[in-house]
């Protein structure tokens, strides 16, 4: 395959943080790409076209390019077009739909083969987040299409039994929603309780909707099988099977652990699989690879926000200057 190119840096990740790399790395001088397996912040395009966010315009500005939204804190809508808006001003590099296949040495720093060519490239940034490789139920029929990790809008449940697995923020919201848009919601809870880090203003809504039956809801249970209408659940009444149109999984996302891994890039042995980066730089293990944004806190996907961790791009950057200066 044809290499093209020989970068100074290549960023895995064209979100923002991986966005805002590259306005650093435009700003000083350096040959980049930013290269996306999906499209142009692909997880902002994931999350459901209803959310507002809970950081204010502000906060998730980068490029000094203004973001004004018309309330208090912007929505998706608002942010794809404010990112967009980034894109174009900055007149950024970007390789879209293009997955990073591998990444090995090379004389140049490193070979980086995707699904639709090679470069190579001094220095590598992985900005690549953690929400799109969902956790897996690992249960008979999770392929099949009625079955989704990700959630849209309440309108395609209408009048469907629904299954709603989990008890964190994303599953209520979802319950929640769909059952006021006309869903038959059930939800499925490994744990005894809905979760304590579900917002505050929305526990009481959600747990008064279950007191009163109008969401049907199994509490240390779990997903045993799933077919094209109905599911096995193992509660602590035993095993049940419902009528069942569609399964929404809101199980949480991970990072790409396996790419990290597959560059040489060592984790913590802990519980959170923190990745070994140096805090000063954001320099990983491996020489000249560099972490930013929220894959730096491994699982702990709430440490690292698009407000709190705009500031690697110009730490990476610095670095990365000085060491090619």
């Amino acid at each position: 395959m044809t290499v093209s190119g020989n970068y100074d840096v290549i960023i895995i990740g064209a979100g923002p943080i991986g966005l805002a790399c590259g306005i650093e790395a435009k700003k000083s001088g350096l040959s980049y790409v930013i290269i996306d397996k999906g499209c142009l912040v692909n997880s902002l395009y994931n999350y459901p076209l209803n959310m507002t966010f809970f950081s204010t315009s502000e906060k998730l500005e980068i490029g000094d390019v203004p973001f004004i939204s018309h309330g208090a804190k912007p929505n998706r809508t608002e942010a794809l077009e404010y990112y967009r808006r980034v894109a174009s001003s900055w007149q950024l590099e970007l390789k879209l739909y293009e997955e990073v296949v591998s990444v090995d040495p090379s004389n140049a720093g490193y070979r980086i083969s995707t699904s639709k060519g090679s470069y190579d490239s001094k220095t590598i940034i992985i900005a690549t987040g953690f929400y799109d490789l969902p956790y897996l139920m690992h249960v008979e029929g999770e392929e099949l299409p009625k079955v989704k990790h990700y959630y849209d809008e309440p309108h395609p449940y209408f009048d469907q039994n629904l299954a709603v697995v989990g008890a964190a923020n994303s599953a209520i919201d979802v319950a929640l929603e769909t059952y006021r848009k006309g869903a038959h919601v059930t939800m499925v809870i490994r744990e005894d309780k809905i979760s304590d880090s579900v917002k505050y203003w929305v526990k009481p809504d959600a747990e008064n909707r279950i007191k009163e039956g109008s969401i049907k809801a199994y509490f240390n249970s779990s997903i045993t099988s799933i077919r094209a209408d109905e599911i096995d659940i193992e509660s602590p009444e035993g095993h049940i099977t419902i009528p069942n149109d569609f399964v929404l999984a809101m199980t949480g996302y991970r990072p790409n652990f396996e790419l990290l891994k597959s560059i040489g890039i060592e984790l913590q042995k802990d519980e959170m699989q923190t990745p070994v980066y140096n805090e000063e730089t954001n320099e990983t293990n491996v020489k000249n690879v560099y972490l930013a944004g929220v894959i730096c806190g491994g699982l702990k996907t709430n440490k690292w926000f698009i407000e709190n961790s705009r500031v690697h791009a110009e730490l990476i950057i610095k670095d990365i200057k000085n060491k090619l200066s």
